[in-house]
């Protein structure tokens, strides 16, 4: 489910000191349920919190959280001691190894990786960073959920037009069945009657084709879908997590519609209207298929 939201903070530390930040949670569609995070440095031990309280509230998406801190509102900044000592003390021994001239460029130095710090505040800091945060998680969490339940509410309108129409190719087929069933038997006994020629017994030809007309009678199929259309609808209404049950609903419908389809193959007249909502049905659950990946 897509979603978005975001929250901005200021965190007082004591004193005039005060640090910014800003907690952003993005989703968009996923199978399962995919967590990135992206944490200044010094907060990687928050991320395993921050797993488990996204966990306990999502089930689907892929998910990008990121906590930006406020440069501006940053009191304390400094530089990384020991790599510029060790930049420093590099330059000098290969300045008088190889006798040269030269200062060293204290630019250079400060350009390389990891040399100047963000923030170089000490635990208690980090600590009170790291707490606020976790609080802050609740209401980030409701502005994402009341997004994506308003995406929820748009897509649950478009799966039931869907099912509408998938419920109305299913009637349809049903109400042409019982004459396809006849066209069917009809061409099988005219087949039969041919194949036995003179030994033609008639008792014995309507029993054969009684039997393979039985074998393609599709009224389980039509049965089983429109059961599978009642369930999709009550599990909409219903609370908590369904999107993989509609996937699995979604599976067996196609497989009634192939069926259905492989049933009435072949047969004249109104056979071809019957392929023509057989086709509508594959169609409509293939849509409703790409999105199901947004339900939880």
């Amino acid at each position: 489910m897509t979603g978005f939201a975001r929250v901005q903070v200021r965190v007082p530390l004591g004193g005039e000191d005060q640090l910014s930040y800003t907690l952003t949670v993005k989703s968009v569609n996923h199978r399962f349920l995919d967590l990135q995070f992206r944490l200044p440095s010094g907060l990687d031990g928050l991320e395993m919190d921050l797993r488990k309280v996204l966990k306990e509230n999502l089930v689907r998406g892929h998910v990008d959280f990121t906590l930006s801190l406020d440069r501006a509102s940053q009191t304390k900044a400094g530089y990384n001691r020991e790599l510029i000592s060790g930049y420093l003390a590099a330059f000098d021994s290969a300045r008088r190894e190889h006798n040269l001239r030269g200062e060293p460029d204290l630019n250079a130095a400060l350009r390389l990786p990891g040399a100047l710090q963000a923030d170089d505040r000490g635990g208690d800091d980090l600590a009170v960073l790291a707490a606020s945060v976790m609080e802050q998680m609740v209401p980030l969490l409701e502005r994402l959920k009341a997004m994506r339940a308003r995406e929820g509410e748009a897509l649950g309108a478009i799966l039931r037009s869907t099912l509408d129409r998938l419920a109305e190719a299913t009637q349809g087929v049903a109400e042409l069945r019982p004459e396809i069933e006849q066209r069917y038997q009809e061409r099988l006994a005219q087949r039969l009657a041919a194949a036995v020629g003179s030994e033609f017994n008639q008792q014995r030809v309507l029993e054969e084709v009684a039997v393979l007309v039985e074998r393609s009678d599709i009224s389980e199929e039509l049965a089983r879908m429109s059961t599978h259309i009642e369930h999709f609808r009550e599990l909409l209404l219903a609370d908590g997590e369904a999107g993989k049950k509609l996937d699995f609903l979604l599976q067996e419908m196609n497989r009634e519609a192939n069926t259905l389809l492989s049933k009435t193959g072949g047969v004249s007249g109104k056979g071809t209207r019957i392929t023509e909502l057989g086709l509508a049905m594959k169609a409509e659950i293939e849509k409703a298929r790409e999105q199901i990946q947004n339900v939880e």
